[in-house]
């Protein structure tokens, strides 16, 4: 098995490397592994599901008097 570091995990996912370390500290990425300050993760691992909570938005609604 060959692992990559996150900055390579990151240009394959199409996201931020800071995005990619993130995952793996919540424990969302599987098989990742820390070593020192640098995380590994296997490549043949899949890109985690995105589920950020982020804001509602209030756009279509419109305040009535």
């Amino acid at each position: 098995m060959e692992y990559l570091t996150s900055n390579e995990i990151a240009k394959i996912w199409e996201i931020s490397s800071r995005r990619v370390r993130k995952l793996c500290g919540e424990g969302r990425v599987s098989g990742a592994i820390q070593k020192g300050c640098i995380w590994l993760i296997p490549n043949t691992t899949k890109k985690p599901d995105e589920f950020r909570r982020g804001r509602k938005s209030n756009a279509g609604e419109k305040m009535e008097k």
